[in-house]
């Protein structure tokens, strides 16, 4: 059997405790990206305890849903976020980023789970296409979820995608965006400004649902919702925070990719137990 739903609050509850493992597993490996992972935490969630069909016990089931994740550098939240559903065991976690270790900086296919090897940006989007279009052919009725990133999304390629899935009426495949507003370099805004991203999507022929990310409630009625829309692919573009429920990471460009220190990670897990990345704060 797949794995069965869980309700909103259990996944509410397993979001704190992913966060705590995110942060030390990137302060044991000393290096890693914080940001990004902290902001999808409730996407990850909702897509792997709610929405998609999944067998952790055998991950190259022919019936799962497939999720691509597209900005490969949150590896972190997705390693965590595996291993909490059984695909691997946790203490695998702390060889994240080791020598010889299947754990990479980027998300790669050799853990179980991982369906595509990504990293270098604006890749993704085309893949699930592509995956979307073979079983269509194959008679096969999955989904296709793919995981972008908003600086990611200023690619030229994200968007010969976007046009692919529409021409193509491609309704099983789901783009989520992590509409965090902060990249590497600084805010989105002020380096390419994506602005209005959701008439950017509706014009190129998508569906479009706009959602607070740190929202599983929000995140589970658009997810909920999918199965309404035909002959077009579909987005949910989740307005999120960089660095969510750490304060002196919230909106930091510096934590974009780089590990706290002991001391660091001391604060930061405080004050989550305190209360930290509650559903608040997104769009």
């Amino acid at each position: 059997m797949s794995v069965k739903p869980l309700d909103i609050v259990s996944l509410e509850r397993q979001a704190v405790q992913i966060r705590h493992e995110i942060l030390e597993t990137l302060a044991c490996a000393g290096s890693g990206h914080p940001g990004g992972s902290l902001s999808s935490v409730e996407i990850m969630l909702t897509l792997y305890g709610h929405q998609m069909s999944h067998k952790p016990s055998d991950p190259k089931w022919e019936g799962r849903d497939r999720l691509i994740i597209s900005k490969g550098h949150v590896s972190p939240v997705v390693y965590v976020t595996l291993a909490n559903f059984g695909y691997f065991p946790k203490e695998e976690l702390k060889t994240f980023r080791k020598f010889g270790a299947r754990l990479q900086g980027h998300v790669h296919t050799k853990v179980p789970g991982v369906e595509f090897s990504t990293g270098s940006l604006g890749h993704g989007l085309a893949f699930a296409n592509g995956i979307a279009l073979g079983a269509r052919m194959r008679g096969k009725d999955f989904k296709v979820y793919c995981l972008l990133g908003d600086g990611e999304i200023q690619e030229g390629s994200v968007w010969e995608a976007a046009m692919t899935a529409a021409h193509y009426k491609l309704d099983h495949v789901c783009a989520i965006v992590d509409y965090n507003k902060v990249q590497e370099n600084g805010p989105t805004n002020e380096i390419k400004n994506l602005e209005p991203l959701g008439q950017k999507w509706a014009s190129f022929g998508w569906h479009v649902f706009e959602v607070n990310g740190h929202s599983i409630k929000d995140l589970v009625a658009a997810f909920d919702a999918l199965k309404d829309i035909q002959g077009k692919p579909s987005v949910i573009i989740a307005h999120t925070v960089k660095g969510k429920g750490v304060s002196f990471m919230e909106g930091k460009s510096a934590w974009h990719g780089k590990a706290p220190n002991q001391e660091q990670l001391a604060q930061a897990l405080k004050e989550l137990s305190a209360g930290g990345g509650s559903a608040s704060g997104g769009k």
